[in-house]
């Protein structure tokens, strides 16, 4: 019975706490117990040994494709180390750009701007519609409105604010034209100091600009000398329109010339960018090529002289150099992210430091896939579009690189964003669209040069004969050593005789298919439409 009251009169164990009884409590407990720690210590090593695993496929991995990749490429002769696409200097006594002004574009005070050409054209131009230049019709040329001009520049010389107006004028006639002529060349005789340095510098045989090549990022290069030689090549344009209208044809060609000259001393750099200014400039310098034998202002000897200058321009095998180029820089940038170098924000254009810290996680065959795969879809987008040898672009071939490369790059359910991060296409995805455009851009020129030829030749047969010929093998071999094919067909450029005194010539166009010489909306219409080059 003593048992018995003992054992009732014992005070109860008390219920445990919230705070023992936790789960977090109990987990935090046996974490830092020593039976904790040593298996989270042999969890990390199984973690760091997957991690080191990995790294280590995936180097491999990449190393070995980037290295098969490279060994075709080279065996091709493709230069990959952009260092060694670099042009070499030339002596100052034999380079166009040692001139002063030219030296001047890449100065620090000036930064690449055009404030060199304090000139009345800088003000008038801002004053013209469409440019300057009227077009009597969609997708085809138009005479330079000199009436326009010669409003604009007695305003910009009276130092009056001109406002918003806009000057045009509907009289383009010959005549129009002509009187309105000398007071464009006078108003752009503040621009001849600049032009005839620049023309003086021309009689050099070489050209190297001041580049700073050595730059770590290339795509931090500066080339401020661009928009220089644009700018001097459209005041250029203007003055040898019209000195023709003014009867000093002479004189035109020597402008004409000079901004050739100028648009190929780009010929030598590697630049994609400075490819595009090239054929850009020598289109311009098309317009008073058109004009003079619109207005029958060109003789035989200098139409001879053009024709020798327009066959010198291969525009569609020159795209090659910067295409190689654009390989190598993209290479290149890969390297310097690995690298943890300076580069540039390939997304928003701005300059970082250094790239992301989590670039330093990723393993370098990820970064040696992204060099095999930008190479892989460069090859894509380059398959089959252009024939070097017959000179044959393929606009369908080109579409279906395109389509191509869009859906290798798009991914399925995982999107666009998600698939290029986990097949390694970033470089590619950012850097390959841009280049999408070149061949058309290209074949554009191209077709430009050799329409300007021809009508040339065709002109010296109307001069000879008092009349056009039946078919374009009549120009051979007096008045032509060649015909040049259409780029797009490889076939001869398409020709009609319409009467003794007008033809009609054009190109099947980027749509590859003949639309009967019917121009597009606009000039070299991409669309639909034909290439037409048209005698008034």
């Amino acid at each position: 019975m003593n048992d018995t009251n003992a054992s009732s009169s014992a005070a109860p164990e008390p219920t445990p706490s919230i705070y023992r009884r936790s789960p977090l409590m109990r987990l935090l407990r046996w974490t830092f117990s020593w039976r904790g720690v040593r298996w989270m210590l042999i969890a990390l090593a199984w973690l760091l040994t997957l991690v080191v695993l990995f790294h280590a496929e995936e180097n491999w991995r990449g190393r070995r494709a980037w290295n098969q990749t490279r060994r075709e490429l080279e065996a091709r002769g493709k230069q990959l180390d952009f260092k060694a696409l670099i042009p070499k200097p030339v002596p100052d006594e034999q380079n166009f750009a040692a001139t002063p002004f030219v030296q001047s574009w890449f100065s620090k005070r000036r930064g690449g701007t055009d404030s060199g050409w304090n000139d009345l054209y800088r003000r008038a131009e801002g004053m013209l519609a469409n440019s300057g230049i009227r077009s009597s019709g969609k997708g085809v040329r138009g005479f330079t409105d000199l009436p326009a001009w010669k409003e604009a520049f007695a305003v910009a010389a009276a130092g009056s604010n001109a406002g918003k107006q806009k000057f045009q004028s509907d009289q383009l006639d010959r005549d129009t034209r002509a009187k309105a002529a000398p007071a464009v060349v006078e108003g752009l005789k503040t621009s001849e100091p600049i032009l005839e340095e620049l023309r003086e510098a021309s009689r050099k045989p070489s050209v190297f600009y001041p580049v700073r090549y050595d730059r770590e990022d290339p795509w931090g290069i500066l080339l401020p000398h661009l928009v220089e030689i644009k700018t001097a090549v459209s005041r250029l344009r203007l003055r040898a329109c019209a000195l023709l209208a003014a009867g000093r044809s002479d004189q035109a060609l020597a402008d004409l010339k000079l901004g050739v000259f100028l648009s190929d001393t780009l010929q030598s750099e590697p630049f994609l960018i400075s490819y595009l200014v090239r054929i850009a400039c020598l289109q311009i310098m098309i317009q008073p090529i058109w004009e003079g034998l619109a207005e029958r202002r060109w003789s035989d000897g200098q139409l001879s002289e053009l024709q020798a200058l327009l066959h010198e321009h291969e525009l569609l095998a020159d795209t090659q150099p910067p295409l190689d180029t654009e390989r190598a820089a993209a290479l290149m940038t890969v390297d310097l992210i690995g690298k943890g170098k300076n580069y540039t924000d390939l997304v928003n254009g701005s300059p970082r430091r250094r790239p992301n810290p989590l670039f330093y996680l990723i393993p370098n065959g990820w970064l040696d896939l992204e060099k095999h795969n930008y190479c892989r879809l460069f090859e894509l987008l380059q398959h089959g579009t252009l024939d070097l040898n017959t000179k044959h672009v393929s606009p369908a071939q080109i579409a279906a690189n395109e389509r191509e490369f869009e859906r290798q790059t798009t991914g399925g359910a995982l999107g666009r964003t998600a698939n290029v991060f986990l097949h390694h296409q970033l470089i590619a995805s950012l850097l390959l669209p841009a280049l999408g455009k070149l061949t058309s851009k290209a074949s554009t020129a191209q077709v430009a040069c050799d329409q300007a030829a021809l009508a040339c030749a065709l002109e010296r047969f109307r001069l000879a004969n008092q009349r056009f010929p039946e078919n374009l093998n009549q120009l051979l071999p007096r008045f032509a050593v060649s015909l040049p094919n259409d780029c797009i067909t490889g076939k001869p450029y398409i020709y009609q005789r319409i009467s003794d005194e007008q033809f009609l010539l054009y190109s099947v166009g980027w749509n590859e298919s003949d639309d009967g010489g019917k121009p597009g909306e606009r000039l070299f219409d991409l669309s639909s439409a034909d290439w037409v080059w048209e005698s008034q």
